[in-house]
């Protein structure tokens, strides 16, 4: 018995199960990646036979097709080439196992809008930060607070909004001065940035910011973090795995900012949960015929009188403070961009507001009704520089195209909305700048998704009423004030993130209007 002891404790049993162990792993190991390699093959053959019917962009073997596409200011005219190349829509590799579908015609829009397809599982990047809100939400819960947040949203609720958004653009304009009538140009988006974070904080969160004073905004500063952080993801095949994303140093960074993103939005979160402590300020809002967009949260209650959980109010808060403030203050900086380089176009929107305002430096809400010409030159920018670039959705049944042609359930289709606002077939010049192409008469001509700059369908956004509005305010207030021209030695490099921004910043000369002089 002793002997049989012996041998089993002795180190060279040991030795031999720790080889015989390894050598199981390394045959486990092996065999699992054989599969998995397997699995892959027979799933490219399989999208191959079904992408067959839709050309696309030649693709390397093992990067793909999207390895073509680059931050560098070119990728969306490339896109914009292969769309033309490929009408209608064609499949891009990510790698040599994922396709995704694209939509480059209204038409095709149409039908992808037109249902019920939850958002793309590339969405799921973005929970870490934004969490599950409407963005991110599908099915019952998705309609429950999209009905819910439906009423923030009413010409009631907005129409105070206008002096605020009014205040915060002239808080702007202020610190432009200093660049007016000088040699040096200013670059736009930093300061537009903070004034769209301020009007939303001032109208949407009742929150009296001070942000555009301050030194810096370390949300602000957060939020670019996110926002490339996340394009590099998107863009890096294995940077889609969590755990990858995880231990790499943008996995790091990512979760830094979160952190830095959610202090801020806890931190209005409880400001206005201490406010509402205060009977008379309980009192103001129960007088109220709407409630504001944190107030309806605050106070929502279920069938079963249960209000939101903390986890899903930070997840509404966190997603319309990004979306209310970052894909605006795109818009209106790109639309300025486009007045200044569009001097004739610049000049007409500016008779038009001053015949509306007066001596007024404050727009009120009846005013955004008279903005016509102002109004076309905001939707023509938004054609060509529209603040999201493009949408994605999963579908979950098979979807059959007006053509003929089908995708089977499971397939990414992702809608390029740049590549669809300069479709040939669709737009006649379309890199020319025309704002009459939004007269009433041509408008009512043209297909109903050859602009889709807020998306459409059911999960079109819920704000653009909210944005549009912000948009005519500032361009009303900025003209009425400056008359811009671009800075030709720094021209705007286009950088498709998950807001369309500049590589290297928009940047414009200031000098001031008669008007403002007298």
């Amino acid at each position: 018995m002793a002997s049989v002891l012996e041998r089993v404790l002795s180190p060279s049993w040991f030795s031999l199960d720790a080889c015989q162990i390894l050598q199981c792993a390394v045959g486990l190991g092996f065999a699992a990646a054989l599969g998995k390699l397997i699995t892959l093959y027979f799933r490219r053959r399989e999208w191959n036979k079904i992408l067959a019917c839709f050309p696309g962009p030649p693709r390397h073997w093992l990067f793909g097709s999207a390895h073509e596409l680059r931050a560098d200011g070119t990728d969306l005219d490339i896109f914009v080439s292969w769309a033309n190349k490929y009408p209608y829509g064609f499949p891009i590799w990510f790698g040599s196992f994922l396709p995704m579908f694209f939509v480059t015609h209204p038409e095709y829009a149409k039908s992808v809008f037109g249902r019920a397809d939850p958002k793309a599982w590339t969405y799921s990047f973005f929970e870490a930060w934004i969490g599950q809100g409407l963005l991110l939400l599908s099915g019952p819960k998705w309609l429950q607070h999209r009905k819910l947040l439906t009423p923030a949203f009413h010409y009631d609720i907005l129409k105070p909004y206008v002096k605020l958004m009014s205040d915060s653009t002239k808080i702007m304009l202020d610190k432009w001065e200093k660049f007016a009538n000088k040699d040096k140009s200013v670059e736009l988006f930093q300061y537009v940035s903070l004034m769209t974070l301020d009007s939303i904080l001032k109208c949407a969160f009742s929150c009296n910011s001070n942000c555009q004073n301050e030194s810096g905004s370390s949300y602000i500063k957060a939020i670019f973090d996110l926002c490339s952080l996340l394009d590099q993801r998107f863009r890096c095949f294995v940077l889609h795995s969590d755990l990858m994303f995880y231990l790499s140093p943008q996995g790091f960074r990512f979760r830094k900012a979160c952190r830095r993103a959610h202090q801020h939005t806890d931190e209005v979160i409880r400001q206005r949960k201490a406010a509402l402590a205060n009977e008379n300020e309980l009192e103001k809002i129960q007088q109220k015929r709407h409630l504001d967009f944190l107030d309806i949260l605050l106070f929502a209650k279920d069938e079963n009188g249960k209000g939101l959980s903390d986890k899903d109010l930070r997840a509404e808060v966190d997603t319309f403070m990004f979306e209310g403030h970052d894909t605006t203050s795109s818009g209106i900086s790109w639309i300025l961009y486009c007045m200044a380089k569009y001097p004739e176009h610049q000049e007409k929107c500016r008779e038009e507001i001053q015949e509306i305002l007066g001596d007024r430096d404050t727009v009120e809400w009846d005013d955004l009704g008279k903005m016509t010409y102002t109004t076309m030159c905001i939707k023509e920018s938004l054609r060509l520089y529209p603040s999201v670039s493009g949408v994605s959705r999963q579908l979950t049944k098979p979807i059959t195209f007006f053509d003929g042609r089908s995708l089977p359930a499971g397939s990414l289709v992702g809608v390029s909305i740049y590549a669809i606002h300069r479709n040939p077939s669709v737009w006649k010049n379309p890199e020319v700048f025309d704002p009459m192409r939004f007269t009433p008469e041509n408008s009512s001509d043209r297909h109903s998704h050859a602009f889709v700059p807020f998306a459409a369908g059911g999960r079109n956004c819920i704000g653009q009423n909210f944005a549009m509005n912000e948009m005519k305010v500032a361009v009303a207030l900025t003209l009425q004030r400056f008359q811009l021209s671009p800075d030709e030695s720094r021209p705007p490099i286009k950088m498709p993130q998950i807001v369309l921004k500049s590589l290297t910043g928009i940047h414009l000369y200031l000098k001031k209007t008669k008007q403002t002089r007298q």
